[in-house]
């Protein structure tokens, strides 16, 4: 473990002087708005640094990077953070920092006035800095070469407050001009905030004293959400003291704004995760987050390099990594419920690996509205080829459509299918050398609010027992759910109709959250008609029960994001979330 340290600590030291740049004073001598003698602009590795004097670091400043060798055009502005009581983060900044200049990016990091200002709001000095920086970047756009309407910003913790500060209210002067400069505009274009602290009304100055989740804890009216907030991607654990419940309220003021946006939530994490990118295909999802943000770039062409979108089952288009399959009825003839004559017969498939890694099983549904359902098409297909080159067995099911008649719910006999599909999986899992305790359950749209009952609801029965195998549990190890839908109470069979933002749009009463509910990876579209919130609150509802999970929103995409899509996006890797969240929580193990 030390030399693992060691090894990182040397090659972000290298990463620091390589990225080492120019300094800009961001303000004249003397005009220093709110200056207090306390205050200092520095960072914590210079502070520590032999001879550090403070009266040499009164001054708010910009580190240029080094330039990009091939520049596109746009520009990051990364903030650090530490409570607004010291500039921290070097280490990540500069990690950040070489991230974004591979990808095109002319890079400064920000270092503002620390500790917290006296007599004043905890961020003023620094909003301060911020807005000069802002404007400052925009001024030495076209020397520096890129657009002065491709800026964002960049921050952790403290300096994602600061980030979230710039990005939502622009509009808002932090301080009185001081000279020509502060004529120019010093709105953002986009905005990465990365685990925001103090978002919260129950949180404004520290960690969250009700964990954000108090039905009156609100966002902080210091963000105005003005008509010049940009799009954002936020970040966040989700056991951080500093409650990821911020970044979801930020999402869905967001959404109600129409502005395009991604949350990224991880299970597990505290405040300051960072991850290990060098555990490659072992990782999990907190490992590669600046993936993410590649991918967010990518979407929003804010690199100009958005490519062509492929076809997903163009991809995974052959069984070639699989070994053994079998076909198998779901019930025994005569005896299935609520049968309909209108319906199709349900039926499961097993598909196990040539190369089994993994005893855990993976059983994928499709959507289709409850009006028909189809396991060879592309929400199905092209996940059981990756999982099986993945070495683990995905079982299939075909379940009952169109929707049953006379007065059944939609999902009635759908449920039905599900739990007892579950059962013979879980009946026939040693026999094939698998693991009856290690079944995850997976659906897109309607098979994705299927998925959420399995998850949710194992403990209510769907029909009465027909034989001894209805003994067994139903219940599922994990869950994926792919851009369910009918999940909130405002889209209970339809598109939801305000976005589900609004507060009383609420889960649906069939997903009862039951004491078996388990662990669930949400992907969903930002632009989904079926919104992306039936997955936060959903998301937010788990937390709330001590139930940790993962979920992805993809800005700008819709319905069926993954059918088509372009590489280098989230949409095009989406598969590989299924892979790290099972990584993280030690099913395929």
């Amino acid at each position: 473990m030390m030399k693992k340290t060691l090894i990182l600590s040397c090659w972000l030291w290298a990463a620091a002087l390589t990225f080492a740049g120019e300094r800009v004073a961001l303000w004249p001598e003397g005009k220093i708005p709110d200056c207090q003698a306390h205050q200092i602009a520095a960072t914590t590795r210079e502070a520590q640094a032999p001879g550090f004097k403070a009266a040499d670091h009164a001054m708010a400043h910009l580190d240029w990077y080094e330039a990009p060798a091939a520049k596109n055009g746009g520009c990051m502005l990364l903030i650090a953070g530490g409570g607004y009581q010291i500039c921290g983060d070097e280490a990540w900044i500069d990690l950040a920092a070489k991230k974004f200049t591979e990808l095109g990016f002319v890079c400064a990091r920000l270092t503002y006035r620390t500790p917290r200002p006296q007599g004043l709001p905890i961020y003023q000095s620094a909003w301060e800095d911020g807005q000069r920086a802002v404007r400052l970047m925009r001024n030495e756009a076209k020397k520096r070469g890129f657009d002065p309407e491709k800026i964002g910003a960049f921050g952790f913790s403290a300096g994602s407050h600061l980030t979230v500060l710039l990005a939502t209210s622009a509009l808002t002067p932090a301080y009185t001009p001081v000279d020509a400069l502060d004529q120019l505009p010093c709105h953002l274009n986009w905005a990465l905030p990365v685990y925001t602290a103090y978002a919260l009304s129950d949180g404004l100055v520290g960690p969250n004293t009700r964990e954000g989740d108090a039905i009156d804890a609100k966002l902080s009216d210091v963000f105005k959400f003005d008509a010049k907030t940009c799009p954002m991607a936020l970040f966040h654990g989700g056991i951080d003291a500093y409650s990821p419940t911020g970044s979801t309220q930020i999402y869905r003021q967001l959404r109600k704004m129409k502005i395009p946006a991604e949350i990224h939530l991880f299970a597990d994490r505290p405040h300051g995760f960072m991850g290990d990118s060098s555990k490659g295909d072992n990782g999990s999802a907190y490992d590669h987050w600046l993936d993410r943000i590649a991918e967010y770039v990518r979407q929003m062409n804010f690199d100009g390099h958005l490519g062509e979108e492929v076809d997903l089952m163009a991809r995974y288009s052959n069984n070639d990594a699989r070994g053994e399959y079998r076909k198998e009825p779901v019930w025994p003839d005569g005896k299935i419920p609520d049968s309909q004559p209108n319906q199709c017969l349900p039926y499961l498939e097993w598909h196990l690996p040539k190369k089994l890694k993994t005893k855990a099983i993976q059983i994928i549904c499709s959507g289709g509205s409850y009006m028909g359902n189809d396991p060879d098409g592309f929400e199905v297909a092209p996940a059981r080829r990756y999982l099986n080159e993945k070495g683990m067995t995905v079982v299939t099911i075909k379940y009952r459509t169109p929707r049953p008649l006379g007065g059944l719910a939609k999902h009635t006999t759908a449920w039905q299918d599900l739990q007892r599909a579950i059962r013979i999986v879980r009946s026939e899992a040693a026999a094939k050398g698998l693991d009856p305790d290690r079944i995850g359950i997976m659906g897109s749209s309607a098979g994705g609010h299927l998925t959420l009952m399995g998850a949710t609801s194992s403990k209510r029965r769907s029909y009465a027992p027909i034989d001894d195998l209805d003994k067994l549990a139903c219940n599922a190890q994990w869950a994926v759910a792919i851009y369910p839908a009918y999940a909130l109470t405002d889209g209970a069979d339809a598109p939801n109709a305000k976005g589900g933002n609004e507060d009383d749009a609420r889960p649906v009463p069939e997903l009862s959250f039951d004491l078996a509910t388990c662990p669930i990876l949400f992907i969903h579209g930002d632009a989904d008609a079926w919104a992306a919130m039936n997955s936060v609150k959903c998301w937010e509802q788990l937390r709330r029960m001590g139930i940790q999970s993962d979920l992805h929103t993809l800005v700008g995409r819709g319905h069926c994001f993954q059918q088509k899509a372009a590489p280098g996006t989230g949409s095009y890797t989406w598969m590989d979330r299924m892979w790290e969240f099972m990584n993280h929580k030690g099913f395929n193990q």
